[in-house]
Order: structure tokens, then sequence, then C-alpha cells
């Protein structure tokens, strides 16, 4: 590689040096990774089979397990790949797919969308079914898939037009647009920061959102007379402020924390927190509170192994 070139590989960080460790990292991911392979296809097919579950909420939750199973076979399987093999090593192409698909920014919309959902159907329940009606569903959630994938597209050519001059190590197990930008050389690289900010104020946008969303609601089931009622509220939308909060609090630290604190280590603890535990916990924490997703994937696996 020249001294101001693009390179044809990258050295993604290692989670392990001994062979031992690596193999215990390569059988910790292949777990969670299946984990999340069989919680969100558990939940794809629940609600895309059972008509009940035919509704607003539940076609936000189809999208967001979608994204979660896109998301983490995006970065895990290289992980698990390049621990068993022990190699660094992932091809140019093969980062520029990762920052490509790697969609962290619909998940963000998507979460604002359903904190949306859950507005409307607590704080204005008699206009519930004009406003949230199947074609302004599809149209938000196009809209979140849309505009994610033309940004990821204007994120990688950005990036991948950048003169590198600092080596090819990057400090993460996946390749992200930040950890490129370190090694960049040229002036450039400020077109791609100003993509990141711009990033950095609409994800600050939603957080705003979903924060005023959920006070609005959570006043709204106060004044439920009903303890039933509040009960019911509450237990379609505690899940989704779990999860909003796990994946806000992991992400906005990564991406914020202030230098001081940065360590190899802590990248990797942190990108594993945003980007490989919300895919898997996710179906989980909507299944366990949720009676009508628990009780169609219930329904689900007792009919699958009944016609065995």
């Amino acid at each position: 590689m020249s001294n101001s070139s693009f390179p044809t590989e990258f050295l993604l960080l290692t989670f392990a040096d001994t062979r031992e460790l690596q193999l215990l990292h390569f059988g910790l991911f292949l777990g969670i990774y299946l984990g999340a392979l069989l919680g969100n296809g558990l939940i794809l097919t629940a609600i895309a089979c059972d008509h009940r579950l035919h509704t607003p909420m539940y076609f936000f939750l189809f999208n967001l397990a979608l994204l979660d199973l896109g998301s983490i076979s995006t970065t895990v399987p290289k992980a698990m790949v390049n621990s068993l093999w022990d190699t660094r090593a992932i091809s140019s192409y093969g980062c520029a797919a990762q920052i490509l698909f790697f969609f962290i920014s619909t998940e963000f919309y998507l979460l604002t969308i359903m904190a949306y959902d859950r507005y409307t159907a607590i704080c204005k329940p008699l206009h519930y079914r004009t406003i949230m009606d199947g074609r302004t569903c599809v149209n938000m959630a196009a809209a979140a898939w849309g505009s994610t994938f033309l940004y990821a597209v204007l994120h990688t050519a950005n990036t991948f037009s950048l003169p590198l001059c600092q080596g090819n190590a990057l400090d993460q197990f996946f390749c992200e647009v930040p950890q490129i930008l370190k090694l960049s050389c040229s002036d450039a690289y400020l077109r791609e920061v100003r993509l990141l900010v711009l990033s950095a104020c609409l994800a600050f946008g939603c957080f705003l959102y979903v924060v005023l969303s959920y006070v609005q609601i959570f006043r709204a089931v106060l004044r439920i007379p009903s303890q039933q009622g509040r009960h019911k509220a509450f237990s379609t939308c505690l899940p989704h402020l779990a999860v909003v909060s796990l994946f806000l609090s992991t992400a906005t630290f990564a991406y914020l924390k202030p230098p001081s604190v940065s360590s190899s280590s802590l990248n990797l603890l942190l990108a594993v927190l945003y980007s490989v535990v919300p895919p898997a916990v996710n179906p989980l924490i909507y299944s366990m509170r949720n009676k009508e997703l628990k009780d169609a994937v219930c329904e689900l696996v007792t009919g699958y192994f009944q016609n065995q």
C-alpha cells in the first residue's frame, strides 16, 4: 500500500490473543447469533402467520425483528470466522458491505415510530385507526428503510473515496465509519464528519421525541381508572421503553464517550452492547410482557411439534 491510498483489506480488532479464548469467543458468539436468529425468526413467523397480530404495533415490531436479523448477520458471522481461523483480516469489499448494511440509523427511526404508535394508541385511542391506517404504516416504514439506505450509500461512498495513510488497523471488531476516518490523511474527511454530525442531530431529535412521547403516555396511563387497563397499557409500552433505553444508552456512550476513557477493551464492550446484545434480547423483552405475542409464539411452536 502506498503512503496515501486505500487498502485492499483491513485488520479488525480481536477479542482475544490466545487460541483457547478465541474458541471461547467463537462459541459465545455462535450461541448469541443462533439465539438471535431463533428469537427474531419466531417473532417474524408469528406476526406473519397470526392474523390477530396484523396491527400497526406488530407491523413495526416485524420491521424491527427483520432489522435485528440483518444487523447481527452483518457483523457477528465475520467476527466468528476470524476467531475460528485466527485471523484479523477483512477485505475492503467486505468492510464496505458492513458499513452499507449495518442499519443502526433504522433502529433509531423505527423505535421513534413505535413510540409515536404507542402515543397515538394510548393518548388518542378514538382516532388511532384513522391516524395509523395501513398506508400510513407502510409509508413510515418505507421512509425509515429508504432514508437509512440512502444515508448508508452516502456514508460508504464518502468514506471509501478518502485516501488513507495511517495504516489499515481498525480499533473495532467490525467496520464502522468513525474508525476508518481515524486512518484518513485528507481534509476531505470533513465531508463525512458533517454527515456524522447530521446523524447525531437526527438521533438526538428522535431521542427527544421518544422522551416527550412517553411523558405524555405515562400521564395518560395514570389517568386510566381501572387497574387492568393500566396494566394492559404498561404491558405494551414497557418492553418498547426497555429496548429504547438499552439501545440509546449504549450507542450514545459508545459514540460520545470522552477520549480520556477510551480503550480497545472498552470499545469492544460497548460495540457488543449496542450491536450484538439488542438483536439477541429484543425478542425476549417483547415476548415476556406481551401476552398476545407470547401466545402466538407458543401456538406456533406447539403446532410445529404436533405436525412432526
